[in-house]
C-alpha cells in the first residue's frame, strides 16, 4: 500500500508541476482534466476520494488505539506496536497529503479554466475597443475633409 501511495504522491505532484508552468504538455493535461471532470468522471473521482478518507480514517483510528495501548501499559511501548504505530502513521500522511494534493489540482485546473475565459473575453472586448476607435478615427477623418459651403458660395 505504501509504495502505491508514493506512486500517486508523486503523479499528483508531476501533475501539478505541468499545471504551473505554461508548455505545450500544460494543454494536454488540461484537456485531459476536462475530459476527466466530464460523464461519470466527477461520480468516480468523489467514489475513490471518499475510498480513501475511509482508510484514512481507519489508519488514524489504528494508530490512536496503539497509543492508547501504550498509555494503559505505563508508557512502555514494545516494537511490534512501534512498527505498527510507524507504518499507520505514514500511511495516514501519504493519504492525507494525497486528498490535500488531489484538492490543489482541481482548484489549479478550475482557476486555468476561468483565466483562459477571462483573457478570451479581454481579447474580445479589446477588439470591440480598437473597432470602435477606428470608426470614431474615421468619422473625425470625414468630417475634416468634406468640402465646407458657406451661405454665400450658392448666391455667386
Amino acid at each position: 500500500m505504501i509504495p502505491l501511495l508514493f506512486t500517486l504522491l508523486f503523479a499528483e505532484m508531476t501533475l501539478i508541476v505541468l499545471l504551473l508552468f505554461r508548455s505545450p504538455v500544460r494543454v494536454l493535461v488540461i484537456m485531459g482534466l476536462d475530459r476527466l471532470k466530464q460523464g461519470r468522471g466527477p461520480l468516480v473521482a468523489r467514489t475513490v476520494a471518499t475510498t480513501i478518507l475511509v482508510v484514512f480514517s481507519s489508519s488514524l483510528y489504528g494508530a490512536i488505539d496503539i497509543h492508547k495501548r501504550s498509555k494503559e501499559a505505563g508508557g512502555l511501548v514494545n516494537s511490534t506496536d512501534e512498527v505498527l504505530m510507524a507504518y499507520r502513521i505514514l500511511e495516514a500522511s501519504l493519504m492525507g497529503f494525497s486528498l490535500f494534493l488531489a484538492m490543489i489540482t482541481d482548484r489549479i485546473h478550475y482557476y486555468i479554466r476561468e483565466l483562459d475565459l477571462v483573457r478570451n473575453n479581454m481579447g474580445a472586448v479589446e477588439r470591440l475597443n480598437q473597432e470602435y476607435k477606428d470608426r470614431i478615427r474615421k468619422q473625425i477623418v470625414e468630417t475634416e475633409t468634406k468640402p465646407k459651403i458657406g451661405k454665400g458660395s450658392m448666391d455667386d
